[in-house]
């Protein structure tokens, strides 16, 4: 007996004509329930037998987001369904539908996600690639820490690299020391699980360099500046910045660009101990610059300069890294639209145009050089965090920036990995942010 076939779903652009294969009868049931295509509105048409022939999507007026039809994803009950209609790029409509849908079910009964059939023209290999990409990214960042702390974290990324078929390496514990990492061992040192640095590798010797980092803070209780309970609720995400890198890679790798890939993701829980690291503690880093601790909350940017010193060493032609940082950024840009820094204002540009043509926003903060002098200390070589509430998101970036000298470029993105409210393509949780702007810069120059 043949399966049925896909229940279409037929987008309708907001002031626009509805479309010519609907019936006489479909058009009046349209016109008398008023649907005009409006964004994100489903209207379901009804068969001769009382069951259903199709539904009408509405996907707005001409500044639809790129990713509208993720609404319809995120909406309709499992099935599966055919787009058309005036859905604009096949590509971007299927990514948009196949993010929608997704669902985070490790905790509860399964529920399957409604399916698509890829529309004509679509890229088929490219929707996967992006769909695993920020898949991967969405289920690491919703995971708990009780199931993901530093050395479950390492286990999946060891996962991650043997299906790569990456080199990986681990550096955990006391091993940081003598490997002289001893920022990443002052903030993971107080947790119940060793910190470690993971090392990953993949691509041809002469291929250009391109290092991502990622902040894998799997909990941060904010150490003896403890958090309060309230802005605690949500520090299972603190290595939300890892699990977008991680995701970047796959795509990266997905595609066969031609780079000479590297990822470095140090993972550590930022507890209270015996062996917490303290406010007004100096701590000495891989670069040899000394620290003064202003603010044991202010972890991630501590990790981050041990790997990013090692990233610069190679002198590789892009280091990347991803962080959900500051609170700053948050204040500044909201919870979609994450803080892009940059040494280099044309590549700054152009990944702000990528994401906004695949609905994966950024936006460029500077590095304002003035604002330094906030990082001051009085008995070491900085402060990593300033004795006011200024700028914070920019005083976090020139803090990074001391530590990457020999790159050709660098861009540090801000992150909150998080979609407090569902949007188009981006359901409620843990979300993907700037993988889909900077692999398609990276496509775009090395195919």
């Amino acid at each position: 007996m043949p399966s049925p076939s896909p229940m279409p779903l037929i987008c309708v652009a907001e002031g626009g004509d509805l479309p010519g294969q609907l019936s006489p009868v479909h058009r009046r049931w349209a016109e008398t329930n008023g649907f005009a295509g409006q964004r994100g509105r489903i209207l379901a048409l009804p068969d001769a037998n009382g069951g259903l022939a199709a539904f009408l999507f509405g996907v707005g007026g001409p500044d639809r987001p790129k990713l509208v039809t993720g609404l319809a994803g995120a909406a309709l009950e499992p099935g599966d369904y055919a787009l058309s209609g005036d859905l604009g790029d096949p590509t971007l409509a299927a990514l948009g539908f196949r993010l929608g849908a997704y669902r985070y079910d490790r905790y509860r009964t399964p529920k399957s996600s409604p399916a698509l059939a890829l529309p004509h023209g679509a890229d088929a290999a490219e929707v996967e690639r992006l769909v695993e990409a920020a898949f991967l990214a969405r289920d690491l960042v919703n995971t708990p820490a009780n199931d993901l702390g530093p050395d479950e974290f390492e286990t999946e990324i060891r996962a991650f690299a043997t299906r790569h078929r990456m080199k990986v390496e681990a550096i955990v514990g006391d091993d940081l020391l003598t490997r002289n990492f001893p920022m990443i061992h002052a903030v993971g040192r107080a947790g119940p699980a060793a910190p470690r640095l993971l090392d990953l590798g993949w691509g041809q010797q002469g291929h250009p360099r391109i290092t991502l980092v990622g902040k894998g803070v799997t909990f941060d209780t904010g150490g003896l500046d403890i958090k309060p309970a309230s802005s605690m609720l949500l520090m299972k995400k603190d290595m939300g910045g890892a699990a977008n890198i991680l995701g970047l890679a796959h795509a990266i790798m997905d595609a066969r660009l031609k780079v000479r890939l590297r990822v470095l993701i140090p993972v550590v829980e930022n507890s209270i101990s015996a062996t917490a690291f303290r406010p007004g503690d100096v701590l000495h880093s891989r670069s040899g610059q000394t620290v003064e601790i202003g603010n044991t909350d202010a972890e991630g940017r501590l990790i981050l300069a041990d790997a990013l010193t090692l990233a610069d060493e190679e002198s590789p032609e892009l280091v990347v890294d991803m962080a959900t940082l500051t609170g700053a950024a948050r204040t500044a840009l909201g919870p979609d639209l994450p803080a892009l820094y940059s040494t280099d204002d044309g590549l700054a540009r152009e990944l702000m145009a990528m994401g906004l043509s695949s609905d994966d926003p950024l936006w460029q903060m500077p590095l304002w050089a003035p604002y330094q002098a906030m990082l001051a200390s009085r008995i070491a070589d900085v402060n990593h965090v300033t004795s006011g509430g200024y700028a914070g998101s920019i005083t976090a970036a020139l803090f990074l920036k001391r530590f990457v000298t020999a790159a050709k470029a660098w861009v540090h993105l801000d992150i909150f990995a998080w979609a407090p409210d569902s949007r188009p393509g981006r359901p409620y949780g843990g979300t993907d942010q700037g993988i889909r702007a900077v692999y398609g810069l990276l496509k775009q120059r090395y195919s």
